[in-house]
């Protein structure tokens, strides 16, 4: 048994901890098609951000799930530091890469869990230089890269401010990491947040984290708390929050990404609608304007970030349509060639594929270029 074991970890380190250490632009690039693949969650980090990450989890002092995750991004071993190398990448490698893997343009964003996990003052710093450097690069490469800011949510009136700041920049929309301190934004301290995103049009790309230290307990064994299955039920408790609030009554106009093929909330649509129904009539849940579905509809669309399973891509288009998904990488995260692969080799049409590629993230984003 214990041989056996060993032979399964040898396999997985060689699959993918020294797959990712391959320079892989080196290999043969996957041909060109009749339309741009666009990328719409693509990772990058900053000096400033991974240092002080480091400085969190040495100290004793990170949250639960933070301390563990945060090993694997920020820690010292191979695999992280080769991890932070790609994520510090807004140059010629990263462009050689998408080359690779068959991706035109990047839509970048700061790594979960950005600055989330910083006092205030701290996050406003990194998050305004992030953006700064993100554009940067989004300037040296018009046609390869866009981008979204970084926020500090537990400073709502700056976050709202940084916003404005960052549509001006050219940015395309905003980044927020799920909870910030256990909080989430259905809360009327972030309505700042809401009404710049809504009355500013720049998008919420509502991206995963660790579950928040109220609830992250029985996810720290086996590894629950990370992308396996905790990112997912994180993300979509907070879509749900902002569903079931009435929140989205407030803000009709405002629009929420997320990624994973929907965090799994695509499959249960039916059943969250039945079971809100009961909830009204025995007074467990206030009535809102709508059915929950019809928030979902409405107001979000979703990614194939890291999914590469045709079933739920094609119940996602059944259920939504595919006007409302987009094509992600999650690079460095996942294997982008493989997800291009997937998507290229999957059974749908050729007009659903270029929706997914490139038209909709197009029309959704205001992208422009070559």
């Amino acid at each position: 048994m214990k041989i056996k074991h060993l032979k399964n970890l040898f396999k997985i380190y060689t699959d993918v901890i020294l797959d990712n250490a391959k320079p892989t632009w080196a290999k043969s690039p996957i041909p060109n098609s009749g339309y741009k693949r666009i990328a719409t969650e693509e990772a990058f980090a900053t000096p400033a951000l991974i240092a002080e990450s480091k400085s969190i989890i040495e100290s004793g002092h990170a949250e639960p799930g933070f301390a563990k995750m945060g090993k694997f991004v920020f820690g010292n071993s191979l695999p992280a530091k080769i991890l932070d190398s790609k994520l510090l990448d807004l140059g010629e490698g990263r462009i050689k890469q998408m080359d690779a893997d068959g991706i035109d343009f990047a839509l970048l964003s700061l790594t979960s869990p950005g600055v989330q996990i910083f006092e205030a003052s701290k996050a406003i710093g990194i998050a305004t230089e992030a953006n700064d450097i993100l554009m940067e690069a989004v300037n040296n490469f018009p046609n390869r890269f866009g981008g979204l800011a970084a926020i500090a949510p537990q400073a709502p009136i700056e976050a709202a401010n940084e916003i404005a700041r960052a549509k001006n920049l050219g940015l395309k929309g905003i980044i927020i990491n799920s909870h910030t301190n256990g909080e989430y934004l259905d809360l009327p301290k972030f309505a700042p947040i809401l009404e710049a995103s809504q009355d500013l049009n720049m998008p919420i790309y509502l991206h995963p984290r660790e579950p928040s230290s109220s609830w992250v307990t029985p996810y720290l064994d086996y590894g629950l708390y990370f992308a396996t299955w905790g990112f997912a039920a994180e993300a979509a408790l907070h879509a749900m929050r902002l569903i079931m609030s009435g929140t989205l009554d407030r803000f009709p106009k405002l629009r929420i990404v997320l990624g994973h093929m929907g965090e799994g909330i695509p499959f249960w649509l039916g059943r969250i609608d039945n079971r809100y129904k009961g909830q009204v009539v025995i007074g467990a849940s206030q009535v809102l304007e709508l059915l929950p579905s019809e928030y979902f509809r409405r107001n979000f669309v979703i990614t194939t970030s890291g999914v590469t399973d045709y079933e739920p891509l094609r119940l996602s288009i059944d259920t939504l349509g595919v006007e409302r998904i987009q094509f992600a990488a999650d690079y460095p995260y996942e294997n982008a060639g493989a997800g291009v692969q997937a998507l290229e080799n999957a059974n749908i049409s050729d007009q659903e594929r270029m929706s997914i590629f490139e038209t909709n993230a197009r029309n959704y984003w205001g992208l422009s270029f070559d």
